[in-house]
């Protein structure tokens, strides 16, 4: 039998899928993030993350971890997978390794076809887009200090920002103060702040108070409404972009959507109204970013999964 691997590789988790030849899934697990690699305890957080979604896989398709082959694999790496395709490659026995990035795998699920366009924020955000052409673009995903417009780390910074105005006596007035201090455990902004600046706080974990946000705009707060808005818009500019390089107007077009920052249903409203254009089919991812991968993975040595199963 023949095995084929897909991975999804992010900030906030990694999930692997085992498929065999004709095109069942086995098993699933999951595991901790494994995101830049080359940074700090990156390696060690990348092959734990690998071995422990893999281990879990293999455990629920009754497969032995350290004896099995695949036939091929997709890794879709959030950061790039240009400082990981080595490690690995160390990891695993394979006949065919792919490794891309995680906006490709994602669109691999989304779509009935695998083109057309994928809307991703979760903690970050990206659009990312393929033509019927085989021609890709995207706009977005170059980090927390960069980009990832309207992902849920950006909403949260935004929240805290307002925070902080408020105190300093420049900001309008905001429920997000009391909620984002009691959600965090802090007495004031300062300390809030502070907390953000250390381990016990990274990125994903600030990125979930966005569903504090969304409690204060589903509230009536001003300021919070203003911040899942501006996050629909930039999110809708992200998918724009994609779509006016690689489709021409009105000519149709398959646009998804995925991530944590799609529960909010004020940020979702808002962002169907602005992406709903004449050619656009609009709607939630089909699969996931790991299915789109091991979609890929199907792909590598010319077999079509379809999106309900059998290569």
């Amino acid at each position: 039998m023949k095995l084929f691997l897909g991975v999804d590789g992010g900030q906030s988790g990694t999930t692997a899928v085992i498929g065999d030849e004709t095109g069942r899934v086995l098993g699933t697990g999951e595991a901790g993030p494994c995101n830049h690699a080359a940074a700090g305890e990156g390696r060690g957080k990348l092959e734990r993350a690998i071995k422990g979604s893999l281990a879990a896989a293999c455990g629920q398709a009754g497969l032995d971890p350290a004896a099995v082959h695949f036939e091929a694999a997709c890794f879709g790496m959030s950061g790039g997978p240009e400082d990981k395709r080595e490690i690995l490659a160390a990891l695993l026995r394979v006949g065919r390794l792919v490794v891309t990035n995680d906006a490709v795998i994602a669109l691999a699920g989304a779509t009935r076809t695998g083109q057309g366009i994928i809307t991703i924020a979760g903690t970050g955000s990206i659009a990312f887009g393929r033509n019927p052409a085989g021609r890709s673009a995207r706009a977005g995903g170059w980090g927390h200090i960069f980009g990832d417009e309207g992902g849920g780390f950006d909403i949260a910074r935004q929240a805290a920002r307002a925070v902080l105005r408020l105190e300093e006596g420049w900001g309008a007035p905001t429920v997000l103060r009391e909620r984002l201090l009691a959600a965090t455990g802090s007495q004031n902004a300062n300390e809030m702040l502070h907390r953000f600046y250390t381990d016990e706080w990274p990125r994903s974990r600030v990125a979930t108070l966005a569903r504090v946000v969304d409690a204060a705009a589903a509230a009536a707060d001003g300021v919070a409404l203003g911040i899942m808005q501006g996050a629909a818009q930039q999110l809708a500019r992200l998918a724009g972009a994609v779509r006016g390089e690689l489709w021409s107007p009105g000519t149709a077009v398959e646009l998804a959507y995925i991530g944590g920052v799609f529960q909010s249903r004020i940020l979702l409203e808002n962002f169907r109204a602005l992406v709903q254009q004449e050619g656009v089919r609009y709607g939630a991812a089909r699969r996931s970013p790991a299915e789109g991968a091991l979609r890929e993975a199907y792909r590598s040595v010319g077999l079509e999964w379809g999106l309900e199963g059998g290569a």
